[in-house]
């Protein structure tokens, strides 16, 4: 009985490891996993956001201009890294506006203001026909962010700034492509930061005259 009794704490013991382990590597990648969705649904939305950007000028009021680079934009205080007009609203009962939207993102500070980095938001105006002030809706897509740039292709090199209404540029048209680029803020723990997560999005639409 004194040996039963021994071999079956012997097993007790290694379950109990075992049973501790599979604990914590459960742990680990939950927490891996929490940590990388807010990343992957913020790169999905600004993905989708560039690639149904609208060219200017097609109609009217409907549309605007493609800005990236240090914007000031209507309805909003602070410099954003860019803004455009998309295809990507959404028609609600009490929300009757159009497909088409202004959409810009920011970095602003974070509610805790010990949370290192700021929060990267995506502002969006969907009336667009609206002659009083814009309704701007700020929506968060995550924090801990360095710093956002937003690069643009016409197709030889790349710009860190692109503004459809300067004239006197040859860039009065949307970019080839966008390069989005985000820096995620270190912690106090003195570690190097990680590299910037970085996406390549191509833009299929343009606009064309009759010349």
């Amino acid at each position: 009985m004194i040996l039963a009794i021994g071999i079956a704490a012997i097993v007790l013991v290694a379950i109990n490891a075992v049973f501790f382990s599979a604990l914590h590597l459960r742990e680990v990648t939950q927490a891996a996993v929490d940590e990388a969705t807010p990343v992957n649904q913020a790169l999905t939305v600004v993905r989708r956001d560039l690639q149904g950007a609208v060219p200017p000028g097609l109609n009217g009021v409907l549309t605007g201009d493609f800005k990236a680079g240090t914007v000031t934009s209507i309805g909003i205080s602070l410099p954003v890294a860019v803004e455009m007009f998309t295809t990507t609203g959404v028609l609600h009962d009490n929300e009757p506006w159009g497909d088409i939207q202004r959409v810009t993102y920011e970095l602003k500070d974070p509610a805790d203001h010990a949370a290192p980095g700021k929060d990267l938001i995506r502002s969006v105006t969907r009336n667009l026909l609206s002659t009083a002030a814009l309704d701007v809706e700020d929506q968060w897509l995550m924090s801990g962010i360095e710093g956002i740039k937003f690069s643009c292709f016409d197709g030889t090199q790349w710009y860190d700034a692109w503004d459809t209404t300067d004239t006197t540029s040859v860039n009065t048209n949307l970019p080839v492509a966008v390069r989005v680029q985000i820096q995620m803020a270190g912690n106090n723990s003195g570690k190097t930061p990680p590299p910037p997560m970085e996406i390549l999005v191509p833009i299929d639409s343009q606009s064309r005259t009759n010349t």
